[in-house]
């Protein structure tokens, strides 16, 4: 291998209530950001990704390998199953060999029966949009917003060709095939039509990377004679755009993680005032929706799981709210969808996804799933009335299914098993719920699976994942990918610790602000049980996790470094305490009721600099780390990763490799295109792999 780099020091301090810290590595923020030309800074990245490639390039036998696997569990002819929308069929598919997807439709009445068949009628077929195409010149591409006008004569569709989640709006007729000339730059989110059909609405994000806007725009008209609809003053909060199931209304929302407010205007009346449901309150949080006559509320103002309560859609404020389902200790319920005769929440119950349906009569009903260990949710059910539900299924051991649940029989119809072509039985693994006891008394769920015949004595190498924050749950759902590692004889495990909300609203609470470090010790309690229990011993736990499951990883590594053989870090949060102080940020305002504001609170930010992994680094021997980065990332910014690695570097007193891969052209998900991001993971494995001794 080469050598590694060595960042300059440079003075550099700030001081906080009569603390001053000493940050010498943070010239790597460029001070032009988010345009990154500082030659110092790009040489230095340079310098490290040429490093990292000294490194992967002995492995790359191994590599290809594992991107061979990873491939062969690819069906090169992907598709989804066809969903019926108006007067059209929707599906989306690969074509072989291809790195994204192409969306088509055809008529209903050129429709065969799905039920028999998923595969879109050679004749009648039109291709909307082929990604294929679209990201030929680019190094990068994302599609953001797929929305057909109520006419079906017109799609909106945005891109991201660098990863900086910055997209381009494009309006292309149907009909003809040719794009508008009303291209809209800095969109964030679909759009949403006027019934006619004659414009849309949608957000604009600013300088600082912030859905801040809702605007009007009409088909032909300048972009720049656009009509500001809604404009948050509020740097903590974001702008967020959506149509209503009932297809009558606009809901613009606008929150940070713990407050919210929606309003609604008519797409009948075009121009129409947006109106209040209810005023933002500290701590309340709303999510709306509609069916014919009312709103439909997912509310935590009398419970913190949340109740559902409906509202004439004349009167809908909170004095006129009318309870439908009370909130329990038990459920949690995380989403609502009001259609024309029911209602469809999803909810988590005993850390499980539950879907319950709400009849007219106000009738509950819960739909049965096959599996004691799950996940499952509503997929795309875009119209107001449907026979039946789409819901997407999978496991830790059962492929991802696509289900229809029929309301009349009450039966869950497959629609589609995901095919695995280079072969997979499903009987050949065993997966595992516990309930681990952790420091503090907590039982805290761990979901594990593991080939029938890997032995559990204490010798199998182990994989462990974890996130915990936002209220983000990490549900045991399948994976091609890690199938490479279980086939090698690793136990692959999830730890659902506190700050997700896998338990309920209390779950996520208990895990942020004063109480982050549980989840981070919750993620160290469950390896030490692992070992314990014989599943792995110390030093045999890959652990990996990204952006604020990086966070994760860095307090990892510095509460106890000697129980891990290998350690991923995908663009981690690692800088916490700098990154909440930067007001020039666009998240940091909105993270504050995650994290806590260090600026105005002395124990904040006391209690931050305790645990934020950048500030807690010391001396001493560390396992292998391998982290990643986004040059054009806006959500965890680059430099963090690049300043935790140049000054791990100086610390590090072992013989252990220590890596800095940025993508100089991608941003928060690294890599697009389904072929490159197997291979980024077959070099993450291989990596593993090398570190613990396992080739």
């Amino acid at each position: 291998m080469a050598t590694p780099p060595i960042a300059e020091k440079r003075p550099h301090s700030e001081t906080y209530h009569g603390i001053t810290i000493e940050d010498p590595y943070h010239w790597l923020k460029d001070q032009s950001y988010p345009i990154v030309d500082d030659e110092d800074v790009l040489n230095y990245l340079r310098d490290e990704n040429k490093y990292f490639e000294s490194y992967i390039e002995p492995l790359s036998g191994l590599v290809d390998d594992l991107y061979e696997e990873m491939k062969g569990r690819q069906q090169p002819d992907e598709a989804s199953v066809p969903q019926r929308d108006g007067h059209y069929f929707y599906q989306s598919r690969y074509v072989e060999g291809s790195q994204y997807r192409q969306h088509v439709r055809w008529r209903v009445n050129d429709s065969i029966d799905i039920n028999q068949n998923q595969v879109a009628p050679a004749k009648g077929t039109e291709i909307l949009i082929d990604e294929n195409l679209l990201a030929e010149p680019h190094d990068y591409f994302r599609l953001g917003a797929f929305s057909i006008s109520p006419d079906e004569n017109l799609l909106a569709y945005s891109t991201d060709t660098n990863g900086s989640e910055r997209f381009t709006l494009e309006i292309k007729n149907l009909s003809t095939g040719k794009l508008l000339e009303d291209s809209i730059e800095n969109v964030s989110g679909n759009p949403v039509w006027w019934s006619d059909s004659s414009g849309f609405l949608y957000v604009v994000v600013n300088d600082q990377w912030r859905p801040y806007q809702v605007r009007m725009h009409l088909s032909g008209t300048p972009v720049e004679d656009d009509i500001i609809i809604y404009d948050e003053h509020d740097e903590g909060f974001f702008v967020d755009l959506d149509r209503s199931t009932s297809r009558q209304y606009a809901l613009i929302s606008t929150g940070d993680h713990v407050t919210s407010e929606v309003r609604y205007l008519s797409l009948g009346a075009i121009g129409s005032k947006a109106r209040l449901i209810e005023p933002r309150r500290q701590d309340h949080e709303y999510h709306v929706d509609h069916q014919p006559g009312r709103f439909v509320i997912r509310t935590n103002d009398q419970h913190k799981n949340f109740q559902v309560v409906v509202a004439d859609d004349q009167h809908p404020g909170r004095g006129n709210w009318k309870t439908l389902l009370e909130g329990t200790n038990e459920r949690f319920i995380t989403g609502v969808s009001g259609f024309d005769n029911r209602i469809v929440l999803s909810a988590r119950e005993n850390g499980l996804d539950q879907i319950l349906l709400i009849n007219s009569q106000g009738r509950l009903d819960s739909i049965e799933f096959p599996e004691q260990a799950y996940n499952a949710y509503p997929g795309s059910n875009p119209e107001s009335n449907p026979a039946q539900l789409r819901i997407g299924y999978s496991s830790l051991v059962t492929p991802d299914t696509v289900f229809d649940y029929d309301f009349d029989s009450k039966q869950l119809i497959v629609r589609k098993v995901r095919v695995i072509p280079s072969g997979y039985e499903s009987d050949s693994y065993k997966t595992e719920r516990r309930m681990v006891q952790v420091r503090d008394g907590t039982l805290v769920p761990v979901t594990i699976v593991y080939r029938r015949e890997t032995s559990l004595d204490g010798s199998a190498p182990l994989y462990l994942y974890g996130y915990g924050a936002y209220g983000a749950s990490m549900d045991p759902s399948f994976g091609t990918v890690r199938i490479s590692l279980l086939d090698r004889g690793f136990v692959y495990a999830i730890a659902h610790i506190r700050g997700g909300s896998e338990m309920g609203y209390h779950w996520y609470e208990a895990g942020k602000l004063s109480r982050r470090t549980n989840t981070f010790n919750d993620f160290v309690d469950v390896a030490k049980y692992l070992i314990d229990e014989k599943y792995t011993r110390q030093g045999r736990i890959a652990i990996a996790g990204g952006s604020a499951g990086g966070s994760l990883m860095g307090a990892a590594i510095n509460q106890a470094p000697e129980l891990w053989g290998a350690v991923v870090a995908h663009v981690p949060f690692v800088d916490i305490l700098n990154t909440m102080l930067d007001t020039s940020l666009p998240l940091t305002p909105m993270e504050w009721p995650e994290w806590g504001n260090p600026i105005e609170d002395a124990q904040a930010f006391e209690y931050i600099r305790s645990y934020s992994p950048y500030d807690q680094l010391i001396e001493g021997e560390y396992p292998p780390i391998y982290v990643t980065a986004g040059l054009n990332d806006p959500r965890v910014t680059y430099w963090e990763p690049a300043k935790f690695v140049a000054k791990l570097r100086t610390l590090k007193k072992d013989a252990n490799v220590l890596l800095l891969n940025t993508e100089m052209g991608a941003g928060h998900g690294g890599k697009s295109g389904r072929l490159e991001s197997l291979r980024e993971s077959a070099k993450e494995y291989a990596f593993i792999l090398h570190s613990m001794g396992i080739i």
